[in-house]
Parts: C-alpha cells; structure tokens; sequence
C-alpha cells in the first residue's frame, strides 16, 4: 500500500543541505513521516496516495527550526530584574524560581513551546533544573505540553547541588543531593527518552552550571549520561563572572575544568561560550563539543558577543539558542537568525562575520547537530523526518526582496502558513492547530500572578 503524501509545489526552497542546495521554484513531496523528495520545478505527475496538494506560491519552505537552549520555566517570570548582569539576575530570581510547581511549569512549558512552535520549531529543547522539594512531576510536566504542542523534543534534565552555604548562587532550599539528582535523572531517562530514528522525546544529562553544582555531581553525571548513551548539557564561560568564578574556586578557566571532568566531547553541547580564547575553541573543535548560541540573551544580560565565526571556521558545532524567557521575553527562535547574524557583525570579523545562509544554517542543521539528531532532521534531504516550515514571504513585510533567504533571515518576522512534524502539521496560518493559544494565555498569566503573589509573602 503506497504511504499516503503531501504535495508542496510551487515555493522557493532552501534545503540546507551539504551543498546548500536552493531552488528558486521548487517542491518537496512528504510520505507518511519522511521527506520522499526534494526538487526543482513542479512535482511529477501519476504520484499514488495524494492526499493533499499545497500551493505554495509566495513561499519558501525550509527544515523546521531547532532550539538547543531553552528554560521553559521562566515564561512565568518574565519582565523582571531588566538592568542586571547574569550573576546579579540570578541572585534576583532565585528565591522566586525555588517556589515553582507542576501548575506552573506545566504552563509555562505550554507557553514557551506554543510561542517558539508558531515561529516555526520543530525541535526544541527544555534545560530545566529547578526541582523545590515538594513540587510535583516537573519532568512529566514539561514532557505532557511538548506531546500536547506537537513539537520533536529533548529534555536535558537539570540539577543544582552547590547551594549559597556551599559558595554556589542558588538559595539552599533550590538545590539537590548529589544521590537525589543521579537517581531523578537516571529515572528521567529510563522513563521518557527514546532512541529511535523518529523519536519525539529524548532525555540528556544536564548539571546546571559551574557555579550552582560541585565538582562530583559533573563528574558523576558525565558518567552516567555515557552509561545511558544520552546527551550531555550544562552552561559554560557565559561571563566573565563565571570565568573569575572557576579560576578563584578550580584554579583552572571553565573549559579546560569542563575537560577534566569529563565534559568535552561528541555528546556534549554547551550554551553561550562567550568568553572563549583561541585555545578554548581548538579544545572544542579537537572534541567535537556543540555550542548553544544565544545572541539576544547574551545581549540582554550584557554577557558578550560569542566567537561564532571563529567556531564555526574551526569546525565547532554551533547551534541557536532562545534560552530562557526571563533573559529574552520574546521567546521567539526565528528572530535568533536575525539576531546572531546582526551581533556577530559588531564583532571583530564585521560584515565578514555571518552570512544570511550561514545564519539559517545554525537555526536548523546546526541545531540538530548540536542535538546529536543531523541524520534524522534539519535539512531537507529524501530519507529525512518530514520536519519543516512553510514561510509566507509575498505580504508587505518581504515581498520586495528578491532573496527569499535573505527575507527570512534580515526581514520582519515572517508569518508561519504551515508547520509540520514528522509530516503532522502543527501550525496553519501562523496559529497552533493542537492547543488553544487563548487559553495558554490565560494560563500562563494566571500561574505568574500566583507565583508573583508565593514569592512576595515569602
């Protein structure tokens, strides 16, 4: 019995795949839940099991975009503590954080993965490592709103374990046992992460940072991610704070303490890298460890501009980031690509930094290399999950611009008029077909104020 296919004729294309393969007007023929075709011109006739014929005119069709940063739990605490750097922010929201929920992260989730979904991702990612005693299924939580929203999805199970009497951030009552997060972490995994090709959830193995988890936790954790074959997720050299933190405390700068505990590898991706030298990212390249980029929060907590063209020519993984939403209230990734082309430019390599090409490529296959998912996702390629995005291009926002590439990357965000996912379409006419946005609203606002209203009594 042929697979019942999805038509999508008459649309510019950008594969982003090897070669960056474009086709001015083009089709892509989806087959049950894999890419069957991708081509130039209008779709052959005679094809068996059509079930839908999608005119695309005006359009360009890309890979789904990947989000390889994120913390779904500050959707509920956004617009505070607007003026800080990222050690001062953290010690502001700290206390308010420690005070979560299912409720709450549960909303919040729905929030952060509807905004980001309706943008356009089809892969995301939550770190989340926030577990207040008491709270409820944090992880079963975030997991239930990414199967509800429809989107592919990795949770990179947090844990802090250095609280303030330790000469970490976070509040005491905020943090972990080193026993309690291994043992919730290796149950995270056993319960929810699948290995297949077209699997919808994964798990890694995600200590929060340098600065909020001990030195045996890294460790510890680092071995049991390899014992599981998951991933492996944290923060590294995000500021200059953190830099003077592990030279005073380890006697070493983030990336060569990140190696000696066993942190730098194929399975390992970091976000921000900010504060990278030359010999930093030599140590990444000879590892092959990925880079979450994150250009509008790194920006809101003035952190810096990370060396994104200097990685990418070493061979570096690099991926795009939202991260969390209390660092950067859009919660959008596709005005990343704007963004990480645009920051880049004020670095030393200027109008050489980025290209717009190279800027969908880090939203998309570098994403999903960074995820460790390249074979499965983010290009356009026969054989591939069905995972892409419709962009509607010939409104007053872009159609002046010839280049659809460069519409999509240097102009206004662009309307969303389909989404899929492994060829499930999850966004029509830039609205979610699978929740109620209206009602995720009210949600979130409504489990912020509670939040607002715990946090101020106590």
């Amino acid at each position: 019995m042929a697979p019942q296919r999805i038509v999508i004729e008459n649309c510019a294309v950008a594969t982003v795949d090897a070669h960056d393969t474009e086709y001015a007007s083009g089709h892509v023929i989806l087959a049950g839940d894999r890419i069957e075709s991708v081509g130039e011109g209008r779709a052959p006739g005679g094809l068996d099991g059509v079930v839908r014929r999608i005119d695309a005119t005006g359009h360009l069709v890309t890979p789904g975009l990947v989000n390889t940063h994120h913390h779904f739990y500050q959707w509920i605490t956004r617009g505070l503590a607007t003026d800080h750097n990222l050690f001062d922010w953290l010690v502001a929201l700290y206390p308010t954080w420690a005070r979560i929920d299912e409720d709450m992260v549960h909303a919040a989730a729905q929030g952060s993965l509807a905004m980001m979904a309706r943008g356009g991702v089809t892969l995301a990612m939550d770190h989340h490592y926030v577990y207040p005693r008491g709270s409820g299924d944090l992880t079963g939580a975030i997991i239930r709103a990414a199967h509800e929203t429809g989107v592919r999805f990795t949770l990179a199970r947090g844990s802090m374990d250095r609280g303030e009497s330790d000469g970490g951030l976070p509040p005491d009552f905020a943090v972990e046992s080193i026993d309690d997060a291994l043992a919730a972490t290796e149950a995270a995994i056993d319960e929810h992460h699948d290995a297949s090709f077209d699997a919808m959830t994964q798990v890694a193995v995600a200590p929060c940072s340098p600065f909020s988890v001990t030195t045996e936790l890294l460790r510890q954790g680092a071995e049991l991610a390899r014992r599981k074959g998951v991933r492996l997720h944290t923060h590294g050299s995000e500021t200059v704070e953190e830099e003077k933190f592990c030279h005073e405390l380890f006697g070493m700068g983030p990336t060569d303490y990140f190696e000696s505990t066993g942190w730098l590898g194929q399975d390992v991706w970091m976000a921000h890298c900010v504060h990278m030298n030359d010999s930093d990212i030599a140590a990444f390249a000879r590892t092959g460890t990925g880079v979450a980029h994150c250009p509008s929060s790194n920006a809101r907590l003035a952190a810096g501009i990370a060396r994104v063209p200097d990685m990418l020519a070493a061979g570096v993984p690099v991926g795009l980031g939202v991260d969390g939403t209390a660092s950067n209230e859009s919660g959008e990734l596709h005005t990343e690509l704007r963004n990480a082309l645009l920051v880049n430019r004020l670095g030393p390599h200027r109008e050489a930094a980025l290209t717009a090409r190279q800027a969908l490529r880090l939203g998309t296959y570098g994403g999903a290399q960074v995820l460790g998912r390249a074979q499965q996702t983010g290009s356009l390629e026969p054989g591939k999950l069905a995972d892409l995005v419709l962009w509607k291009l010939d409104t007053l926002a872009h159609a002046s611009i010839a280049d659809p590439v460069a519409a999509l990357v240097l102009g206004a965000a662009a309307p969303v008029t389909a989404s899929f996912v492994g060829g499930r379409q999850i966004v029509a006419d830039g609205r979610l077909l699978h929740v109620d946005e209206d009602a995720v609203a009210r949600s979130t606002r409504e489990q912020a104020q509670r939040l607002a209203r715990i946090a101020a009594r106590a």
